[in-house]
């Protein structure tokens, strides 16, 4: 009995892809790109001498350059996704890495394994595709939360501001200042454009439109309203942070009812799959009987679109809308 290695050797270069575009991520724009930085990425620049124009120029670049390359081919799939991320690579940049992933992933191909050219080629471009994909929904998912456990306490910042007699920019700018990456930086790019004269209520609305996030745009719609009708603006952010606080924590409580069954639909869907390369590796000939049958491949597809059936199942059974 021979067991192959390849099915672990093209585990081993994809994890190989996701931690080469992580690691260039970080070397090209530095550690003040990371979500976990204490300090965010607008005050970091700030403090690095660039002015407060360029600073606020680079950002907004970088919030808005991806939504406008949708019509490029190939980087559709994954411009919504990297909008959410904010991923500073700019769409050409990702195009020229999945390139180069896709050739780093062939080498490896060539080098581990003795699969025909054809299928390495195949293999090595879906390898560099997806690994990207992977990489930039990660992202968007882990900004995405954080920017939601981020924004009642920035929200309650807010009104404590306006409490103590801060004009609403103000309270926007040390919101900007006191809070980390995600939201400091999305903050700060609001304060400044403030600064340069652009309505705040556009600039939250913008934000929220460009996250996609529900209690961003009740944010923006609350300052919007109180700007046309007037108010106090501190008693309505502070119900309102108790609103999205609420969101929150309903959210948390759902995640944590249906974690089990996330599990188990994952574990149904991916099983079968391991199941067949383990029988692979460790008994190679074990379908050498049925392969010349002519029902073997009609069986493979039923197959196939009956694992493709369970994904969806099992991903619309747990994903209640709150």
């Amino acid at each position: 009995m021979t067991i192959s290695a390849e099915p672990i050797i093209y585990g081993l270069i994809f994890v190989a892809v996701l931690v080469l575009v992580e690691g260039l991520y970080l070397t090209v724009f530095g550690k003040s790109i990371s979500l976990n930085n204490k300090v965010n990425r607008r005050l970091d620049l700030l403090e690095k001498g660039a002015g407060r124009e360029q600073v606020l120029e680079q950002l907004r670049k970088e919030m808005t350059q991806h939504l406008k390359s949708q019509s490029i081919p190939l980087y559709s799939i994954l411009a919504s996704k990297a909008q959410k991320a904010n991923i500073a690579f700019t769409p050409p940049q990702i195009i020229m890495i999945m390139m180069g992933l896709s050739f780093v992933a062939f080498i490896g191909l060539t080098v581990g394994t003795g699969t025909a050219a054809p299928i390495r080629v195949a293999v090595a471009l879906a390898m560099g595709i997806g690994g990207v994909y992977v990489w930039i929904n990660n992202k968007a998912k882990k900004r995405t939360a954080l920017i939601e456990e981020q924004l009642p306490d920035a929200v309650e910042l807010m009104v404590r501001s306006l409490r103590v007699g801060h004009p609403f920019s103000s309270a926007v700018g040390i919101v900007a200042k006191e809070v980390a990456d995600p939201l400091g930086s999305e903050m700060g790019v609001i304060s400044d454009e403030a600064a340069y004269g652009r309505d705040m209520g556009e600039s939250l609305k913008a934000m929220s439109e460009r996250m996609d996030m529900q209690d961003l745009r009740f944010l923006a719609v609350a300052v919007t309203i109180q700007q046309q009708s007037g108010g106090n603006l501190a008693e309505i952010l502070d119900g309102l942070s108790k609103v999205i606080r609420a969101r929150f924590k309903l959210f948390r409580r759902v995640k944590a009812i249906t974690a089990e069954a996330k599990w188990s639909g994952m574990f149904l869907s991916v099983f079968p799959l391991l199941a067949l390369v383990g029988i692979n590796v460790i008994q190679p000939n074990y379908y050498d009987e049925v392969k010349e049958t002519a029902v073997f491949i009609p069986a493979c597809l039923v197959v196939a679109a009956f694992l493709v059936a369970n994904v969806f199942v099992m991903r619309t059974l747990v994903n209640i809308k709150v």
